[in-house]
């Protein structure tokens, strides 16, 4: 069973969203869009576009923002997950579930910043990577 499609992007969390933002734009010549409030997610993201990806740039939003816990960690940033596509997110979550995986949360698809419904997977069961599943 082949499940996972393209690499969707992979996620940065930064200390300084407008920093982070105009060192992709001005020293990278990146195309840089514009922040964008997910609160149900606890963050303000910012995305890069790339020829063959996205860079996900996540600034804590709210108090109880998971990615305040991880810059606490790392105060400098770094990289927080992958995402990858798939085509039907409930059958995959379902497959994953059936090998061991644990899907953080409720285990409920969330509608994420492209409008769509993710899932995140625990990093330990991928190597010490937390992986996002999107539905294309």
């Amino acid at each position: 069973m082949i499940m996972i499609g393209r690499l969707n992007h992979v996620a940065i969390a930064v200390p300084d969203l407008e920093a982070a933002s105009a060192q992709y734009r001005s020293a990278l010549g990146a195309k840089v869009g514009a922040p964008q409030d997910e609160p149900d997610h606890g963050v303000t993201v910012v995305f890069i576009e790339l020829p063959n990806t996205k860079i996900e740039l996540l600034y804590p939003l709210g108090e109880n923002s998971p990615i305040q816990g991880f810059l606490d960690k790392n105060p400098s940033g770094g990289i927080h997950h992958v995402c990858y596509e798939v085509e039907d997110i409930i059958a995959a979550r379902d497959h994953l579930k059936s090998t061991g995986a644990r899907v953080l949360g409720t285990g409920e698809p969330k509608i994420g910043a492209h409008g769509k419904p993710v899932l995140f997977l625990h990093p330990k069961d991928f190597n010490g990577c937390l992986v996002e599943l999107e539905q294309v």
